[in-house]
């Protein structure tokens, strides 16, 4: 499904804006992240450096106004009908609370740095205000927390993929 939302963007965006501002607006949206960003700048000829710099900063950026704003936003919108789907959301995330709550920041940032399908800075950002975590020190743990992602993703994207003739 990733690869599906980064192609779409590729396709749809590419000629409009620069292959730089593609992968920032990918690695800002939930789901995609960074991960989504670093594949796309890959596979857009991208070097490593400024395609893993736009994507953290790119990942980065939203989880202040998560971990501050979202309380009041699902207050808000679990008082009209799209009451079901925040539900739905958090219901989804704290099913993925297990390890969080067991070792604490550790734990998130585990999640967070374990680049694998829903998990990652949006969701980690999600668990630490519904498990009552500490924004600052929570802010702290994802922004580690993704910066791992980033070497991961990097090392498969741009090490593996270009090791194995792919790119």
């Amino acid at each position: 499904m990733a690869e599906n939302l980064v192609q779409f963007f590729i396709e749809h965006l590419g000629g409009l804006i620069s292959k730089e501002l593609i992968v920032f607006v990918i690695s800002l949206f939930p789901i995609l992240e960074l991960r989504g960003g670093i594949i796309a700048a890959y596979a857009m000829g991208i070097d490593l450096l400024p395609a893993f710099a736009i994507s953290y900063i790119g990942n980065i950026l939203p989880i202040p106004f998560i971990l501050i704003l979202i309380t009041a936003i699902f207050r808000l919108l679990k008082k009209t009908p799209m009451h079901s789907i925040v539900e739905k959301i958090e219901k989804k995330a704290l099913s993925k609370s297990d390890q969080i709550e067991k070792y604490g920041y550790l734990g998130l940032f585990l999640f967070v740095a374990i680049p694998l399908p829903g998990t990652g800075g949006w969701t980690g950002a999600l668990l630490a205000v519904l498990l009552n975590m500490n924004r600052k020190k929570s802010f702290l743990v994802i922004a580690l927390g993704v910066f791992t992602a980033g070497i991961i993703v990097s090392i498969f994207s741009f090490g593996l993929l270009k090791a194995i003739g792919i790119g």
